[in-house]
């Protein structure tokens, strides 16, 4: 039987409170996402802070730099652990998330084994190329180990109206892009549900906390 060591866990076991934005992007659009989903958490009024992870290779000799050349730093174990809720983003790979975030999140069993996470809110987004690119099944598969972790799964209500009027992007899954195939910029409605759901998961956070 595994035993959760971690369950009474409180926020002054460590430092300021914080809402992790976790992200792999290819082409930038998941990054932008990220960016104004963090400008949602901070209009609630706790910290966002905004990490990313290396790309994985299938030539086992090729390595990445320990801090990127540019954007965001790589995410650490104790970004993770310490955060009080999570927002994480990918792009569609084939309706699924993309290698690398898997590649991160399946080196998370010792948070598993600890519950780390139990209890604290989570959202996903997502970036497709196409309209009917698979963003709702790749939010979907996000949302898979963050269950398994124990948090609790903030979506986009339709209180929000931008998800009742968009043409491109946001479900009530969790906000998405449409990129095209020429990389197209996020449009208003699809920054207004990203920072919609920063917003609301840091309210969340904030009142889980204990």
């Amino acid at each position: 039987m595994v035993v959760h060591q971690n369950l009474y866990w409180k926020s002054s076991d460590m430092g300021s409170p914080f809402v992790l934005v976790l992200y792999y992007s290819r082409h930038g659009a998941t990054r932008d996402m990220a960016k104004h989903i963090a400008r949602g958490v901070e209009q609630s009024g706790i910290e966002a802070r905004i990490r990313t992870v290396p790309a994985v290779s299938a030539n086992c000799e090729a390595t990445e730099p320990s801090v990127p050349d540019a954007g965001a730093l790589y995410c650490s174990e104790s970004d993770l652990a310490e955060c009080s809720g999570l927002a994480m983003g990918s792009p569609t790979r084939f309706g699924n998330m993309a290698a690398p975030l898997k590649y991160f999140i399946d080196s998370t069993s010792s948070m598993w084994i600890s519950g780390a996470l139990i209890n604290k809110p989570a959202a996903v987004f997502s970036s497709s190329s196409s309209l009917h690119g698979g963003q709702e099944s790749t939010l979907l598969s996000m949302m898979l180990p963050l269950l398994h972790h124990g948090m609790v799964l903030a979506g986009l209500p339709y209180s929000e109206t931008e998800l009742l009027k968009t043409t491109t992007g946001g479900t009530p899954y969790g906000p998405t892009h449409l990129a095209g195939q020429d990389n197209r910029a996020l449009d208003q409605d699809e920054i207004a549900l990203c920072i919609a759901q920063g917003r609301r998961l840091g309210e969340l956070a904030q009142k889980l906390i204990n």
